[in-house]
């Protein structure tokens, strides 16, 4: 038998040597994504909760009228009954930030496959990577990177929730019909106003499916974020299981799936307005 590659110490050399020759940037990232959490954070605490709730509802409303309003108020207020709103809404400044973060890394990379064979030969096999390494791997380059709290909680979700992004914009740019791109050709529109003006429009409902996938696939890191001290109610959960506490874990499992379909249902409705528009 041939004798076992040293893979592990080449990560463990990789990792100390950005750890030793990254520091200030991993503390320039660390500020800036604490600061973008707490601050989302701040402000839902800084609104009262059945302010916020009322918030949500009449959103809900508008984007999927009375039963999904109806679904939301009730749910929320069960949230605030049993006592997790202040995780919740910690909860949700770490969501909403991993999903910014992800859409802001994901539609540019997205875009760029479509507009190169080369690129997308080169994500793909990435992505195939990032969608099938267990989450877990990802808690422990984070921690030694930034340590512990939300930030290496907000990383991880990140990497994990990214590829649906980049994948679904990348298909919607694809699927935008030819002679729609050889009439704007025809017109003499240049790169730019043909993908802003025509490929991104009618690609929309694509790319929202795919921010609507990491939004959930964020959503689904928060216990695990929790292992490394990221707040809200994954800490909760965690908290119930490390001493077998059904009742508790029951709970903020159910705040969680609350919040995981109001979530989902939103983006969901926004993606059937922009389907409808785009066909109009």
């Amino acid at each position: 038998m041939f004798p076992k590659l040293p893979l592990d110490e080449w990560i463990e050399d990789v990792v100390d040597g950005l750890v030793n020759n990254l520091e200030p940037v991993f503390n320039v990232v660390t500020v800036c994504i604490e600061s973008v959490v707490h601050g989302i954070a701040d402000l839902f605490h800084w609104i009262p909760a059945l302010v916020l709730i009322l918030l949500f509802t009449a959103l809900a409303y508008y984007l999927g009228k009375w039963k999904f309003a109806l679904f939301t108020v009730l749910g929320l207020l069960l949230i605030d009954n049993l006592g997790y709103w202040d995780h919740t809404v910690d909860t949700l400044a770490l969501v909403l930030t991993s999903a910014l973060i992800s859409i802001v890394i994901g539609v540019p990379l997205g875009i760029w496959c479509a507009q190169s064979d080369k690129v997308r030969s080169v994500l793909t096999p990435i992505l195939d990577f990032m969608q099938t390494m267990p989450a877990f791997v990802y808690l422990i380059p984070a921690v030694t990177f930034f340590g512990l709290g939300v930030v290496p909680g907000v990383i991880a979700s990140v990497i994990f929730a990214v590829p649906p992004t980049i994948r679904l914009t990348n298909l919607g740019i694809r699927q935008v019909p030819e002679d729609l791109v050889e009439a704007a050709d025809a017109f003499g529109s240049t790169r730019n106003q043909k993908l802003f003006k025509l490929q991104i429009p009618l690609a929309m409902p694509s790319i929202m499916a795919g921010i609507n996938q990491t939004i959930m696939l964020s959503l689904s890191m928060v216990v695990i974020a929790a292992m490394i001290g990221a707040q809200g109610i994954g800490a909760d959960v965690y908290g119930a299981v490390t001493q077998i506490k059904t009742g508790q874990g029951f709970e903020g499992g159910l705040a969680i799936v609350v919040l995981a379909i109001v979530l989902d249902r939103m983006t969901q409705n926004i993606v059937k307005r922009k389907r409808r528009g785009s066909n109009v």
